[in-house]
């Protein structure tokens, strides 16, 4: 089951990615909580705000979910992740933030090594049988930026944004603190046999 979370900047996205895995965490109304849930941040700590910001979100999550921080190589942990797993991964623009701006390589290595790793996540998705929440800004509703990269960053991001949603079983956009869905698929196989021996 993957669900993808789109929203801008404030716009209450990662709290709302976060209901939607406390749900999958409530092992279908049991008290006790699962244990394989993946907190997988892509932020790295640059300077003392983003260093405050990262220390409020683990404040606000829950204190059984482990943690991995992996700035580029998503495709590597969604690939590792088992069946019984559930990640949340936030966010997607940041993940390609820090891929577009590896200072020791020139911009066209820098895009080449991105749409590579990119692929290599798609690929990653389609194979894993993990329950997986992926967060990610919606850029491209604004004006068009300023500034190569900037542009370049708005596409790729744009794209990605793209790819997910069309492998994606659920959609949801946030504005202001509320969700409206913009795809919802038919139950995961995985939960369907679930709910046929329930029934």
């Amino acid at each position: 089951m993957i669900s993808v979370v789109l929203g801008g900047a404030r716009s209450g996205k990662s709290r709302y990615a976060e209901s939607l895995v406390k749900k999958y965490d409530s092992g279908r109304g049991e008290k006790l909580p699962t244990a394989n849930v993946f907190y997988v941040a892509t932020a790295t700590a640059g300077d003392d705000e983003m260093t405050r910001r990262i220390a409020q979100h683990q404040a606000d999550r829950p204190t059984h979910w482990q943690l991995i921080e992996e700035p580029l190589y998503l495709a590597e942990v969604v690939t590792q992740a088992c069946d019984h797993d559930t990640l949340l991964i936030d966010c997607m623009t940041l993940y390609l933030t820090n891929w577009l701006c590896k200072k020791s390589e020139d911009n066209e290595s820098l895009i080449a090594g991105w749409r590579a790793e990119r692929v290599s996540l798609l690929n990653a998705l389609k194979m894993t049988s993990a329950r997986i929440v992926i967060v990610s800004n919606e850029v491209g509703s604004g004006i068009v930026p300023l500034g190569e990269l900037s542009r370049v960053f708005v596409d790729e991001a744009g794209w990605l944004n793209q790819a997910l949603a069309e492998l994606a079983d659920d959609v949801s956009i946030v504005v202001a603190g509320c969700p409206m869905s913009l795809k919802q698929s038919k139950t995961h196989p995985r939960e369907q046999k679930e709910q046929d021996r329930n029934d």
